[in-house]
């Protein structure tokens, strides 16, 4: 399978199902910014972490491979002709979300409580968690985007929505392994 098909040449590419597009229409900025977090994820889990929040990424970034998928195929083509489900995939559940919820509920167990928000940093690995915790939010104000134009799967939303949340608790777990400071915003007073 050759990587270039120079099909795109012209700034349109297609998506699931065969219809072509600009290559700045909203649904590929969705699922090109999750690609962009799957990346950033990519880069947390090669950092010195525990094994369980590796365990935990990889899984993470399968299902936004899945959300990419669904996200690239628009509603007019999401069943074929017979009715079956063109993508063939599982699609995100409950219970991926409630992973996520279960997972940051364990490691909030350990920390200590949110008095303030915290300034992102102390750490470059606590950093990158930022960042994909950023690169969440984006996807999640896309695909929001997205499903006011066409509807499109609410758990992919929620989700996301919980996914930015995850990142942001493990930042704050990672904080702690790596005994790096979480330094607290404090507004100025004038």
């Amino acid at each position: 399978m050759k990587v270039y098909t120079k099909t795109g040449d012209k700034g349109t590419t297609a998506l699931f199902g065969g219809t072509r597009v600009p290559k700045h229409h909203i649904r590929i900025e969705s699922y090109g910014t999750v690609d962009e977090l799957n990346s950033f994820i990519g880069l947390i889990r090669d950092q010195e972490i525990d094994p369980r929040s590796k365990e935990i990424l990889i899984h993470i970034q399968n299902k936004l491979f899945t959300v990419g998928a669904i996200l690239a195929t628009p509603p007019e083509k999401e069943t074929l002709k017979n009715g079956k489900d063109r993508l063939n995939i599982s699609k995100i559940s409950e219970e991926e979300i409630e992973l996520l919820e279960k997972e940051m509920d364990v490691m909030n167990e350990h920390l200590p409580p949110m008095t303030h928000f915290v300034l992102p940093g102390g750490h470059p690995t606590v950093s990158h968690c930022h960042v994909a915790r950023c690169v969440c939010r984006r996807a999640e104000r896309l695909a929001t985007h997205l499903n006011e134009l066409e509807t499109i799967d609410q758990r992919v939303i929620m989700y996301l929505n919980r996914l930015s949340d995850y990142l942001f608790v493990l930042a704050r777990k990672l904080s702690k392994d790596l005994q790096a400071e979480e330094v607290k915003w404090v507004p100025e007073k004038y």
